[in-house]
């Protein structure tokens, strides 16, 4: 059975920083690659950042330099560590993983960044 579960999430205050993990079971980690989406309140859902099964990253404008996306193919966990969080970045923030070589995508169910004075 596939399972990704998300954790890290919390609320901080402007300015700080987080690190959410991905731990992914049930599937062959090297054949996946993953990301994290985010969705806001009355918004839809936006990719963040995405890593290719051999490590190629990307980041929407909005998190570049601010967000870092890793994987740990040992521990079958992908990593998103996020700094300097702005206000704007408040949302559910979920793992995507989605397999290389056709079409399966599963989803986790999210972790809760709520970033707040």
């Amino acid at each position: 059975q596939v399972q990704l579960v998300e954790s890290g999430g919390g609320l901080v205050q402007p300015g700080g920083s987080l690190r959410l993990s991905c731990a992914a079971s049930g599937v062959d980690f090297y054949r996946y690659h993953m990301a994290w989406y985010r969705q806001a309140p009355g918004k839809q859902r936006e990719l963040v950042a995405i890593i290719s099964n051999g490590g190629i990253t990307n980041y929407v404008d909005s998190v570049k330099g601010r967000f870092t996306i890793w994987r740990d193919y040992a521990e079958n966990t992908v990593y998103l560590q996020m700094n300097s969080l702005k206000p704007e970045d408040t949302a559910v923030y979920s793992c995507r993983g989605t397999y290389v070589y056709g079409n399966d995508v599963y989803w986790g169910l999210g972790t809760q960044v709520t970033v707040s004075s």
